[in-house]
């Protein structure tokens, strides 16, 4: 009986352990995360305005390239980071392009081009690119670095998770109307 439990528990965790998730590829073999949302709330002039504030306020890590009247195309870097115990240190960067099209009623958004570029202490002790050249996320590796490899597709997988869900809460919200700052009144103890 208590081999039979056993047995359970480690197929159960098995089972779990392998439902990882990953990128889709497109008809070029490339990884790419591609979304449609639907939103009939909102038009086309305001999906793209929404759009626009969420690559200005992400600044620094997400570059416009072109915007149209109706999609946007944007590059940007997600950092990579690796964790030993406690203490935690970037292991690289993930450059990828974002594309974002919009039509009244919804748009469509998606990352792809990912390139893995790593990192290595320089001799001031800052972790600076490696190379300058990226590596293709969706290539595969030999057996010794595939580990590593795979921690890394599923490190940025989730950073990209990340990066939609943000974007799609910044196109939903009406965050851009900002009110006009009231005149702050000064008081006077001349008046009364």
């Amino acid at each position: 009986m208590k081999y039979f439990f056993l047995l359970v528990i480690t197929l159960f965790s098995i089972t779990l352990f392998a439902q990882q998730k990953q990128f889709a590829t497109d008809e070029n073999g490339k990884f790419i995360y591609y979304k449609v949302v639907d939103s009939q709330k909102v038009g086309k002039d305001v999906i793209v305005q929404r759009s626009k504030s969420f690559v200005s306020t992400q600044k620094k890590s997400i570059k416009t390239v072109t915007t149209t009247d109706s999609s946007i195309f944007a590059k940007g870097t997600l950092i990579i980071d690796k964790t030993v115990l406690v203490v935690g240190h970037p292991s690289g960067e993930v450059n990828y392009n974002l594309t974002v099209e919009a039509r009244n009623g919804k748009y469509r958004f998606w990352l792809t081009d990912f390139e893995f570029i790593p990192y290595q202490r320089d001799r001031y002790g800052n972790f600076v690119a490696a190379t300058t050249v990226g590596t293709p996320l969706e290539k595969k590796v030999d057996k010794l670095t595939a580990s590593q490899w795979k921690d890394i597709q599923a490190t940025a997988f989730a950073k990209v998770e990340k990066l939609a869900e943000s974007l799609k809460t910044a196109i939903a919200t009406d965050a851009l109307v900002k009110l006009p700052a009231k005149p702050v009144e000064t008081i006077s103890t001349k008046k009364w």
